[in-house]
């Protein structure tokens, strides 16, 4: 189901009611500062946490809504010493500045992309409910967390018989009556309420009578589950173990889109943790941690990953949580991890009649094990790499250079051997030193243009080591050796030419 941005600015049906909104008191979240607001409205009032980054792509949205309605200026970025207490408080008086002067324009005011902001949407979509049942108000949370209540659970009894009717005009009906909007757009003039079919169907047979049809995997997990027994039995394995895999997962996306972060076939990696029931979120808790220190260990800066805890969850799982990375396009999930209890063994043991059962000599039980399961797409750890790896920068001559600074150790070429010129012998001598090294690394040989342009031709390319053979080598065997990041050279033996890459490139 769409919407259509025809309608973007819109108001929620509310337009009258005043919106308050004060900043309560700034809270330091790790590498940042979140602003507790609090938002009042038709006797309402609740608490969320907003960063500066939030407000301003708010103020971004706002723009592109309406680009013909004035709209009061931004505080400014500031990329050092944000967080520098007395810049924390001025900057918290500017915002409700801001605020405040958005709020006193009715058009801004009324716009459902504002009220969405500051979570309106959840709290008055339904005018008869109780704050005290339906949310958690008053409290400080990035997200206001749904509690049980009684006008929800109709709501969801709703969708859930709508849904296994396949009555999907009811569907549209819910969503009309809840008064849900796009939440980029604000406009609510939706489409029917479709299908879409996310597997790709394919037929399998000798014969075009006698096919079968068949379906591509959406996933990799099950071909794990499905082997379980055998893994362990055969390698005699003790619980907890895991079993882990990469393979092509084929998924029809309604939109493929993003570059390489969102397509129809792509990569999988995941490893399936089977673990003794009522351990398991110890074990997660665990496996998070050791996932985050594997992203950290690749070199890429810490602040560029953050955790996301899911509020709502699978039916089948007990935790979740997703490794989220800030691409050019914004954060969005890289990797992740779930407490996933036994629902699917025991669904395999179901439909299969054959007992997926563990016996544990430790407690002298036979159970059906939990499993912690961690999954992370191939395709996106590359983007991911890649798009923190690619620089341009600024040097002291007022040149610049784009330089990819890719983890030494993941670099295609770990270094690049040069000769000076194509001839006195030096190309001889270039072609004899990557002789001695191509055998443990993999090396580039390049002769063409000056030796400029090829430094920075192996710098776009994040090649760590370029070597330079010039006529000094011939005499002494020693030749230049240059660093991608610093662009600082040393004169060295060429003996040492294996112990120097060596040491550059290896895992820290």
């Amino acid at each position: 189901m769409s919407s259509s941005k025809t309608n973007a600015g819109s108001s929620m049906g509310f337009s009258s009611q005043a919106l308050s909104v004060s900043f309560v008191s700034p809270t330091k979240v790790v590498d940042h500062t979140e602003y507790v607001v609090q938002v009042s409205l038709s006797g309402k009032t609740w608490q969320c946490q907003r960063r500066y980054k939030e407000f301003d792509e708010l103020h971004q949205k706002l723009r592109r809504v309406n680009p013909d309605l004035p709209i009061p200026n931004m505080p400014p970025k500031k990329w050092f010493g944000n967080m520098v207490p007395g810049f924390v408080e001025q900057r918290q008086r500017d915002l409700q500045a801001y605020v405040d002067e958005l709020l006193q324009n009715s058009r801004w005011a009324s716009m459902h992309i504002l009220r969405a902001f500051f979570d309106t949407h959840r709290h008055m979509n339904d005018s008869q409910q109780d704050t005290s049942m339906g949310y958690r108000a008053n409290q400080s949370t990035s997200s206001v967390t749904p509690m049980p209540s009684m006008a929800g659970d109709s709501n969801a009894q709703f969708e859930a018989e709508a849904m296994e009717a396949e009555d999907l005009a009811e569907v549209r009906q819910l969503i009309l009556d809840l008064d849900i909007a796009d939440p980029v757009s604000g406009s609510k003039n939706w489409t029917e309420v479709r299908q879409f079919n996310l597997m790709f169907s394919t037929e399998m047979g000798s014969t075009a009578e006698g096919a079968s049809t068949i379906y591509l995997r959406p996933e990799t997990a099950q071909g794990i589950f499905v082997n379980f027994l055998n893994v362990q039995k055969t390698a005699r394995m003790k619980v907890p173990f895991g079993i882990a895999q990469i393979g092509k997962a084929f998924r029809n996306e309604i939109i493929a889109r993003q570059f390489i972060f969102r397509m129809r076939e792509f990569e999988q990696m995941e490893m399936q943790f089977f673990v003794r029931p009522g351990e398991e979120l110890k074990w997660y808790e665990y496996w998070k941690e050791e996932r985050m220190k594997w992203h950290l260990a690749l070199g890429i800066p810490e602040k560029k990953y953050r955790f996301h805890d899911h509020v709502k969850m699978a039916h089948y799982a007990n935790a979740a949580a997703d490794i989220e990375f800030e691409y050019p396009f914004g954060f969005k999930e890289l990797e992740g991890i779930h407490s996933r209890t036994d629902f699917d063994l025991m669904r395999h043991q179901e439909h299969s009649g054959k007992k997926l059962q563990y016996f544990d000599p430790e407690v002298n039980e036979n159970y059906v094990p939990y499993v912690i399961e961690t999954s992370i797409g191939l395709d996106r750890m590359f983007l991911a790499v890649l798009a923190s790896s690619i620089q341009n920068e600024e040097l002291e001559d007022g040149s610049s250079r784009v330089v990819m600074k890719i983890p030494n150790f993941l670099a295609p070429y770990k270094a690049a051997i040069m000769p000076l010129t194509k001839k006195d012998g030096l190309p001889e001598k270039a072609r004899e030193i990557l002789d001695g090294l191509k055998s443990e690394f993999n090396c580039q040989y390049d002769e063409k243009d000056s030796i400029g342009k090829r430094y920075r031709r192996q710098d776009a390319i994040g090649t760590p080591l370029s070597i330079t053979v010039d006529h000094q080598s011939i005499e002494d065997n020693t030749v230049t050796i240059r660093d991608r990041d610093s662009m600082e050279q040393e004169r060295v033996s060429i003996d040492e030419l294996e112990n120097i890459i060596r040491g550059k490139v290896k895992l820290v």
